[in-house]
């Protein structure tokens, strides 16, 4: 069986072969856009279309194909905090966690086929919502933090797995969630259609 993971996120390749998975990399290069407001339906409405989108782009080569499509965003007293466009969108955001709990809400896409039967499409989707708690942060460790480049490419503007991880005080729920993808979730979710 083939399987696929439909992200350029370094963070989700590195705990899926953290768990003993072999997989390729197709990125789906499409344009984010979502119909929805609320965090946990975004999630999954994206992570579905990053799956489906890489999915119906393989050749079907008659073996079986399992697509992981993955997308994970920050929610704060319910406004979603995406990745930042700039240093100062990521010091904006930084300002607003600083002392406070919020959301990391990871959405997961399965999209299995059977090999040659291009009709026989099964789909799993769902999301998985960690809190996290950090703790004061002052406005020297937040230039500081912006300037090493971490929170560039990370939804909320920080890594949890990075340096920022001096800042966390707690986590209710998977660690690996608020790093990219909930892969024990994942892994049992998906073992009826693998041998892993």
């Amino acid at each position: 069986m083939r399987i696929i993971l439909a992200s350029a996120s370094p963070r989700r390749r590195e705990l899926l072969t953290q768990i003993g998975i072999d997989f390729e990399i197709r990125i789906s290069y499409m344009e984010e856009k979502t119909s929805v407001s609320e965090p946990a339906l975004m999630v999954e409405e994206l992570a579905r279309q990053k799956a489906e989108a890489v999915l119906t782009s393989e050749e079907d080569t008659g073996e079986d194909v399992l697509v992981i499509g993955a997308d994970t965003v920050v929610a704060l007293e319910g406004n979603i905090l995406g990745k930042p466009v700039d240093e100062a969108q990521a010091s904006e955001m930084l300002r607003g966690l600083s002392g406070k709990s919020h959301e990391v809400y990871t959405g997961v896409a399965l999209l299995f086929r059977k090999g040659g039967r291009e009709d026989i499409i099964q789909r799993r989707v769902f999301h998985e919502v960690t809190r996290v708690n950090f703790y004061p942060l002052t406005e020297a460790e937040i230039t500081a933090y912006v300037a090493e480049g971490e929170s560039m490419d990370k939804a909320g503007a920080y890594g949890i797995q990075g340096i920022f991880a001096r800042y966390v005080r707690s986590i209710e729920g998977d660690y690996n969630n608020v790093v990219g993808l909930p892969v024990s979730r994942l892994y049992q979710e998906a073992k009826e259609w693998t041998e892993w």
